[in-house]
């Protein structure tokens, strides 16, 4: 699911660069209605948004809930891996010190 998401969210990412480079802004016609009284509408309300910007809006909102649920993954695989869950004791009782009698140990008097 994780791989699933990253993959959306790459191909997003470039669908949302390739349309916010192929529109053109708001002050593009600028230079051409100074001349002819057309500053009116450049600086005006704006008219109906178009298909583009639309499309653009969307995949937006798209991109920030993949981003969130990415978000929401990472979290887990944090508290996953450092969380007390992961941790395995092991409850064996410690094996007793056989000792030999005929070996000294450098410590004794002699």
């Amino acid at each position: 699911m994780h791989s699933f998401v990253l993959v959306v969210h790459i191909i997003l990412a470039v669908l949302m660069i390739v349309l916010i480079l192929v529109q053109h802004g708001k002050g593009a016609d600028a230079g051409a209605s100074f001349g002819g009284g057309g500053a009116a509408t450049v600086f005006g309300a704006s008219g109906s948004a178009s298909f583009l910007t639309r499309l653009t809006a969307i995949l937006t909102a798209l991109f920030f809930v993949t981003s969130l649920t990415l978000a929401v993954f990472a979290k887990q695989q944090t508290s996953d891996a450092y969380g007390l869950k992961t941790v395995q004791t092991t409850t064996q009782p410690a094996a007793p010190v056989q000792s030999n009698a005929n070996e000294t140990s450098p410590n004794a008097p002699k």
